[in-house]
C-alpha cells in the first residue's frame, strides 16, 4: 500500500457496526468509525466526497440488494464492505448462502472503486462470542479468501485482543464505544497507507473487576434493555433496521475539522471528529 496515498472519495457500506452505533452524539444521531475516518480523509482533500449507505440490522442478502448497486455506481476511490455478521447471529444460518452473497458483492464493487476494504470484524468476549465463534470464523476465513482473489485490503479486528475489552463495548454488548469505534477508524486509515496517529492495538488500563452485585445488575439490564427487544424481533420477523434509510445515501463534498470549503460552508456537511462530551 502506498504510504501518504491521496483519496478522494469514499463509500461505505453494512450495518450498524458501519452506521456507527453506540457512538452517540448529543442530537441522539450516530457517528461511528466510518464518520470519523471520512473527516480525516477530508482534511487532506479539497472536495472530498463520502457517502454512508449503512443501515442497522441488514442481512448480506440486504446489503447486496439494497447497497451494493448504488456503491458500485459511486465509484469510489475507497469502499468499505463489513457485512454477513448479523446473519451468523441468527439460530438458523445458511453460512453456504452467507458465502456466496458475500462473493457476489466483492465481485461487483472491486472492480468499481480503487481500493476495497473488508474487515474481520471486532467481538466482544463473553459467551455470545463463544456460542458463534466457529460461524464467526468461517465468514473470516472466507472474507481472507475473497480479499486475496479480488486485491482487497482485510483489516484484522478480530484477532485485537484489546477490541475484545468489555470496557470497549456499548450495555447492549452487541455495539462498540466512541473509544471503540476511534480505534477502528485508526486501523483502516493505516490499512489505507497513511501515517498513523496512535497504536490502535494498545490495550486499556488495568481494571479490577466489577463485582457480584454490579455484574449481575448490569446482566439484568441487558436484558430488559436490549436482550428481551431482540429476541422479540427474531420471533416477529422484524428488523431494527425496518423502514430506515441510508444514513448519508448521496456523496456530497466534506470538510474535516477546522476546514471551510472553499466556496463558503454552506456548501458542504461537516463531519465531526471530536468526542461527543461525557
Amino acid at each position: 500500500m502506498e504510504i501518504n496515498a491521496s483519496y478522494t472519495s469514499f463509500v461505505a457500506v453494512g450495518d450498524s457496526f458501519t452506521e456507527g452505533m453506540s457512538d452517540l452524539l448529543p442530537d441522539g444521531s450516530y457517528r461511528g468509525w466510518a464518520d470519523l475516518l471520512a473527516a480525516r480523509l477530508a482534511a487532506r482533500t479539497e472536495g472530498f466526497r463520502y457517502a454512508n449507505l449503512a443501515v442497522r440490522g441488514k442481512l448480506i442478502g440486504q446489503i447486496v440488494e439494497e447497497q451494493v448497486g448504488p456503491a458500485a455506481a459511486m465509484q469510489a476511490d475507497v469502499v468499505t464492505l463489513v457485512g454477513g455478521l448479523n446473519d451468523t447471529l441468527r439460530p438458523k444460518c445458511d453460512m453456504g448462502r452467507v458465502r456466496d452473497l458475500l462473493e457476489e458483492a466483492v465481485e461487483r464493487l472491486a472492480p468499481a472503486c480503487r481500493q476495497l476494504v473488508l474487515m474481520r470484524s471486532p467481538g466482544r468476549q463473553g459467551p455470545v462470542m463463544q456460542r458463534f465463534r466457529p460461524r464467526m470464523e468461517e465468514l473470516f476465513d472466507h472474507i481472507d479468501s475473497l480479499a486475496a482473489r479480488h486485491g482487497a485490503l482485510v483489516v484484522d479486528l478480530y484477532g485485537t485482543e484489546v477490541l475484545g475489552d468489555q470496557r470497549l463495548w456499548d450495555v447492549d454488548r452487541l455495539h462498540l464505544t466512541a473509544e471503540g469505534h476511534r480505534r477502528v477508524a485508526e486501523a483502516v486509515w493505516q490499512a489505507l497507507g497513511l501515517a498513523s496517529e496512535d497504536d490502535w492495538r494498545s490495550p486499556l488500563p488495568p481494571q479490577a473487576r466489577p463485582g457480584w452485585t454490579a455484574r449481575r445488575t448490569a446482566d439484568v439490564r441487558f436484558a430488559r434493555e436490549h436482550l428481551v427487544p431482540w429476541i422479540g424481533r427474531r420471533l416477529t420477523g422484524r428488523s431494527s433496521g425496518d423502514g430506515r434509510p441510508a444514513k448519508r445515501p448521496e456523496t456530497p463534498a466534506v470538510h474535516g475539522p477546522g476546514r471551510q470549503p472553499a466556496d463558503g460552508p454552506a456548501r458542504e456537511r461537516p463531519l465531526l471528529a471530536t468526542h461527543p462530551p461525557p
